[in-house]
């Protein structure tokens, strides 16, 4: 109960006390723009909808080569997490709880599924991100120096190799024994399970990416889709590798989506209301879900 009051708490906080947007602004921007209309609203949810459920699926698909479980078990484990890990760096508490919902001796593994889990959603994030990014610079000039960037990161590897040459095997034997439990755990998913995981996570980007971009439309942002997947891309890359705790994600958000979107002379009030209406859309709804399953959460017993 005390989880579930705390993270009602920070959601009315962030809402409430974010500088940068009032919500009673940002409240009244919606309620007068015609283009929020129910029918609207509706299809934002069902793309909300879609996101998590693809989440939900990915996870299932993902416990399923250690044991078979719903639908229902998935999303009550995918949103409960959630909302458990709401006031942890990285949403990182999400590893944990998850792992509460198995058996002692099968955590070690449902924490590695679930890491390779958000490794793929991480690797289409990239993937997705340096295209906008390199379109980015390219287009817009930004004082962006590939070869330097090129040079660092032949300057990591070398190092690496020195370090490899230099260094005792008994040094990597050790980090590769601290490993080895991921490695075990990617060599026992079949092909097929890693396949339709990285399709889901490609989908669930395409999706909430959409998402940002309907949302863009409706503030009255008119801009090829192309182009604003070029910003969008860009702005969840930066996201995505800044470390943040769940409740300051909406500034660290809406900050970098001020910059890029302000390249294409986009206002920053628009800009703000669409990251707050995504934020509240894709994390705040789904904790509220969330949060009944944490209350009808019972630990497992152990056998």
């Amino acid at each position: 109960m005390s989880l579930v009051l705390g993270a009602f708490y920070f959601i009315y906080y962030k809402l409430t006390q974010n500088e940068a947007l009032d919500l009673p602004v940002f409240v009244a921007l919606l309620a007068s723009n015609p283009q929020f209309s129910t029918l609207n609203i509706v299809f934002l949810i069902v793309l909300t909808c879609s996101n998590w459920g693809l989440e939900i699926r990915k996870w299932q698909v993902l416990v399923g080569s250690l044991s078979k479980i719903t639908f229902k078990a998935a999303s009550q484990q995918t949103l409960g997490a959630l909302t458990a890990s709401l006031l942890t760096p990285n949403r990182i508490g999400d590893y944990g709880a998850k792992a509460l919902y198995y058996q002692p001796q099968n955590r070690t593994k449902i924490v590695l599924l679930n890491l390779f889990g958000n490794t793929m959603q991480m690797i289409v994030t990239l993937v997705f991100g340096v295209i906008g990014l390199t379109t980015l610079a390219k287009d817009y000039k930004l004082p962006l120096n590939f070869k330097y960037l090129i040079n660092v990161g032949l300057a990591v590897l070398a190092s690496l190799i020195i370090l490899y040459r230099m260094s005792s095997y008994n040094v990597f034997k050790k980090i590769v024994n601290k490993l080895y439990p991921f490695v075990l755990v990617l060599k026992r998913l079949s092909p097929k399970t890693k396949r339709v995981t990285l399709i889901i996570s490609g989908l669930r980007y395409l999706v909430f990416s959409f998402q940002f971009y309907v949302i863009l439309a409706l503030f009255g942002i008119e801009i090829p889709y192309l182009e604003a997947m070029m910003l969008i891309s860009t702005l969840y890359l930066f996201s995505s590798i800044m470390p943040s705790i769940f409740i300051f994600d909406v500034l660290i958000k809406s900050s970098i989506a001020v910059y890029l979107f302000a390249l294409i002379g986009v206002g920053a009030l628009p800009i703000l209301c669409t990251t707050t209406l995504m934020w509240s859309l894709n994390f705040v709804l789904p904790s509220c879900l969330g949060s009944y399953f944490v209350l009808k959460f019972k630990p497992v017993k152990t056998t």
